[in-house]
């Protein structure tokens, strides 16, 4: 008889080689079957680029399930295992999904009355529901399908061109977190962000076109891609990066249109950031979860705009302190107003980052929360492109992103679950059946 353990390495194995041929409607329905001999019903669930509901991988979806206010947002947002039980009594475990550390959507459960919920099997889950991270996020340049349910209201063709081009919103190493987001994600049209670490490095940027239309994107578009393939060919020095902008953007002819933008590298050994500003609001520095005085150096022209000596910009340095958060924006977010023309401004954006941080939420879910802050502000509707990218210099910042049968900090005795998971699930939500 084949033990626990080789049990579910059958069920890994099982799902790694279907993958290679499923459709991705056909996600949920895989999955489910794999692990149906586990006394387990399974349904892989994407959030929308608006992280506002989470639908069903299914041919025949039921409808979406709202991020706020349901058991299933709550796994999404804290990161966590929650438990609760369907309409027909049936216990369900709430999983996060994420690809590597992007947060792309939950697994819903349904036990058994014989399977034990205890740590093993939340472990084997989580196990289970990184793999179905991973093979969900491959299978979306191949699904229409999945395209749509990432984005409920449809794209328009700027919002297209750069949701292809930016990469995944999070990234997390032992040493550094990076996150960002974009938003109206459906209408977004001159915004963009861009990042890529490796072993010794981080490099990250935000962008925002003039205008709000399609040149605008095409522009940004242009901008990110000539410093995108300069940095490629080995141009660290941020100041050659911006230049190489400038000759692309001035050889498509794309003035009377620029972009503004902010480029830095971190040193993730040393906590040097060298950072150049052109034309774009400096970002903030949040040190113990209060701003510090930081970035003052004077900014370059935009990208596009002629200059004589684009290269000669002299490239400013901070030096981080472990722990320490970097807050790059774009103007749509501090310059939203509300109904009686009042901006939502730079100390409402760090005030609200100073409380996530006492919440101890993760970086993307500040974020979220973030956005969803300047949404209300603005009545609901955005009437600007806003961006926000976070850069957390810190050995700890990824611990917030994993639940805590991933991290090795989990307390009390061999099986006994963390508490506030248990606490969820004594709360007694009813969560909708499949």
């Amino acid at each position: 008889m084949a033990t626990d353990e080789q049990a579910w390495g059958d069920v890994l194995t099982a799902l790694t080689d279907r993958s290679h041929l499923v459709v991705g409607e056909d996600l949920s329905a895989m999955v489910d079957e794999v692990v149906s001999p586990r006394g387990l019903r399974a349904d892989v669930m994407l959030v929308d680029l608006g992280q506002e509901v989470l639908t069903s991988v299914r041919a025949d979806p039921p409808p979406p399930v709202a991020v706020e206010g349901t058991l299933a947002g709550r796994a999404f947002q804290h990161g966590e295992f929650v438990a609760g039980f369907s309409d027909q009594g049936q216990r369900v475990l709430w999983v996060p999904m994420l690809d590597g550390t992007e947060r792309a959507g939950v697994v819903r459960l349904d036990l058994d009355d014989d399977v034990v919920d205890d740590l093993e099997l939340r472990r084997r889950c989580w196990t289970l529901s990184g793999v179905m991270g991973h093979i969900a996020i491959g299978k979306l340049p191949y699904s229409d399908r999945i395209r749509r349910i990432r984005a409920p209201r449809p794209l328009s063709v700027a919002a297209e061109l750069l949701w292809q081009l930016v990469p995944p919103r999070t990234f997390a190493t032992e040493n550094v977190v990076v996150t960002a987001l974009l938003e109206p994600y459906d209408q977004v049209a001159g915004d963009a962000y861009d990042y890529v670490v490796d072993a010794g490095t981080a490099y990250v940027a935000v962008f925002d076109g003039v205008g709000h239309d399609l040149a605008a994107g095409s522009a940004t578009s242009l901008a990110v891609s000539a410093i995108r393939n300069a940095r490629r060919r080995g141009v660290e020095d941020l100041a050659e990066l911006a230049a190489e902008a400038d000759v692309q953007m001035q050889a498509a002819g794309t003035w009377p249109r620029f972009v503004t933008a902010v480029l830095a590298r971190l040193d993730l050994g040393t906590g040097e950031l060298r950072y150049l500003v052109a034309g774009h609001p400096p970002p903030l520095l949040l040190r113990h979860g209060h701003l510090v005085e930081a970035f003052g150096a004077a900014p370059r022209f935009p990208l596009g705009v002629t200059s004589e000596h684009p290269r000669d910009t002299p490239v400013a340095v901070e030096w981080l302190e472990p722990d320490d958060r970097v807050v790059f924006y774009s103007d749509g977010i501090t310059e939203a107003r509300d109904a009686d023309g009042h901006f939502f401004g730079e100390r409402r954006l760090v005030d609200l980052s100073e409380r996530a941080e006492l919440d101890e939420v993760s970086a993307p879910e500040t974020l979220r929360r973030l956005a969803a802050t300047v949404l209300e502000h603005q009545g609901g509707v955005l009437q600007d492109d806003a961006t926000l990218l976070m850069l957390d210099w810190s050995t700890t910042g990824h611990e917030r992103l994993l639940p805590s049968v991933a991290r090795d900090t989990i307390t009390g005795a061999p099986g006994r679950l963390p508490e506030h998971v248990t606490g969820a699930a004594a709360e007694g939500f009813r969560t909708p059946s499949p």
